[in-house]
């Protein structure tokens, strides 16, 4: 099975890990504070959970998550995550993170100033447009009826499919947006980000959202 990393281990990290482990996955936890604050944590999970740094986290990772606010991007480990997937699910606040000029005048997105950080991994845009309890509320077998669908957004056709399977393995429909670049359309303020929809409903929301809305 696979080896999830995940570089943050909050509400969202959490509940993938619980998905995670839920399908047989092992998942290495680490945040900012210690391994030895995850304990928790990892006795929840059982056997298929350990806590780590966020280097061996990321060293140890098929698929790396990087789920912590943005404005913490800069300690994510570059090295460990060359050649890897990995997932980002942050979001830009600017009353959080501080003011950045290229995501205030949207000549860039944070997932493309993720991956321009990280110089030879494979960033896919995921998972930042759901709350973290729905994570496990909204989550269905494949071909549920009206099954709740994410979106993803990345350059590296590989990447994108090894993400599109795990989120379909751990209960949802994927739409994929295109290009890294084109994950601002389920940013904050648009009409995709929050609301459950299926498929086609979560295509139209994201053909419809306009810069200037996040």
């Amino acid at each position: 099975m696979t080896t999830i990393g995940l570089i943050g281990s909050g509400l969202i990290g959490s509940q993938l890990a619980r998905a995670a482990t839920a399908h047989g996955h092992d998942v290495v936890l680490s945040n900012s504070r210690g391994p030895e604050t995850l304990a928790g944590l990892v006795d929840e999970l059982g056997p298929h959970a350990r806590a780590a740094t966020p280097a061996e986290a990321a060293a140890a990772g098929d698929l790396v998550v990087v789920t912590i606010p943005f404005h913490a991007i800069a300690t994510v480990p570059v090295e460990p995550l060359a050649g890897r997937t990995v997932i980002d699910t942050t979001n830009y606040y600017p009353q959080r993170d501080g003011q950045v000029a290229g995501l205030d005048d949207e000549s860039t997105t944070s997932s493309e100033l993720l991956q321009d950080r990280l110089v030879g991994a494979h960033v896919v845009k995921a998972f930042n447009h759901i709350s973290a309890a729905h994570l496990s509320e909204h989550a269905t077998p494949a071909g549920t009826p009206d099954r709740r669908a994410l979106a993803i957004a990345g350059d590296d056709a590989d990447a994108k499919a090894a993400v599109s399977t795990f989120i379909d393995e751990i209960g949802f429909d994927v739409v994929d947006l295109g290009p890294l670049a084109e994950g601002w359309r389920v940013q904050p303020g648009t009409p995709a980000y929050g609301p459950r929809m299926t498929a086609e409903q979560l295509r139209e929301a994201a053909a419809s959202a306009q810069r200037g809305q996040g």
